[in-house]
């Protein structure tokens, strides 16, 4: 195995919720499957374990997530299927491949650990580097013209929108203030502002800029925009008794997923597998603490 073979095998983590993720979806057994972030390939790895599934379609924007997932998955073969696009061209991806339904349909929403502990990425401020924060890197607008260009409003709103961070204003106007001398390059630079705005002491064990680089990367990645489309055209491809399983791990993504397993449930054509939200062991959490915030949500599509 080469260098690049071997980093790539060094960033296979455990899939969250991995035990439960894998009883939902194969409940039924599911004959097609749609892992629609597939990352390195975890959840897709498991699903394709413990179950004789005839093709895993993955798709991610990631193009090294998707290496990092053929390299994993290759011992499956042709039972696997991977496309680079984001979950919101699910629609077109099932078209091209000629698939009208699918049996099952998971989207982990947590953050990629091969993306997140990237320097080069720029999703973390925990590492210097610079502030780009695409999840696919095919597409123009990053982290740093977001920063850089938006007006001190609109940063405002952005932050305070996507971030949920009751001081957007104060850190846009710091923002604003700060690249007046000079562009706003790298994480640490922005850390550093954040810092200046707000304090560098954590509140209730939250770092002050994890609000803000979140609301960023939502930005840059059109997270919102992509989910709506996902939850407006998914549970339409399911077949009869097909599922939908969510992993969410901010009220931004799980107000959402809620809202509409909700109403599908209410028209009558979905069943609610999950009342409330499973929620990872203590165990896990411990094992591994970027677990601790998931929230599990799964319809199953019933009578036509």
């Amino acid at each position: 195995m080469g260098s690049a073979a071997h980093k790539m095998t060094g960033w296979l983590h455990e899939p969250v919720m991995r035990d439960e993720v894998g009883e939902l979806m194969l409940a039924n057994r599911p004959a097609i499957v749609i892992d629609a972030t597939v990352g390195a390939g975890g959840h897709a790895e498991l699903l394709l374990e413990r179950s004789a599934c005839e093709h895993l379609i993955g798709l991610d924007r990631d193009t090294r997530a998707l290496a990092a997932a053929s390299e994993r998955l290759a011992r499956f073969g042709d039972r696997v299927i991977l496309r680079h696009a984001d979950f919101a061209a699910l629609d077109s991806v099932l078209d091209a491949l000629g698939v009208a339904n699918v049996d099952a349909i998971l989207a982990d929403l947590g953050m990629s650990s091969l993306a997140l502990d990237d320097p080069e990425r720029g999703l973390s401020f925990q590492s210097d580097g610079p502030l780009d924060m695409r999840m696919d890197r095919d597409q123009a607008t990053t982290a740093r013209a977001l920063v850089n260009e938006e007006g001190e409003a609109e940063l405002a709103q952005l932050i305070r929108d996507y971030g949920e961070e009751r001081h957007a204003r104060r850190i846009a106007r710091m923002i604003v203030a700060a690249r007046r001398s000079r562009p706003i390059e790298t994480t640490l630079q922005l850390r550093s502002i954040i810092e200046r705005a707000l304090g560098p002491r954590r509140i209730a064990g939250v770092h002050p800029a994890t609000r803000t680089f979140q609301a960023l990367r939502i930005a840059v990645n059109h997270e919102i925009e992509s989910l709506a489309t996902l939850l407006a055209r998914g549970p339409a491809r399911l077949a009869l008794r097909g599922r939908m399983v969510m992993l969410a791990y901010h009220s931004l993504e799980d107000r959402p997923v809620k809202e509409t397993f909700r109403e599908l449930a209410r028209g009558g054509e979905f069943i609610a597998i999950t009342g409330k939200p499973m929620r990872p062991a203590t165990a896990e959490v411990a094992r591994n603490p970027r677990a601790r915030s998931a929230r599990l949500r799964c319809i199953e599509r019933g009578a036509r």
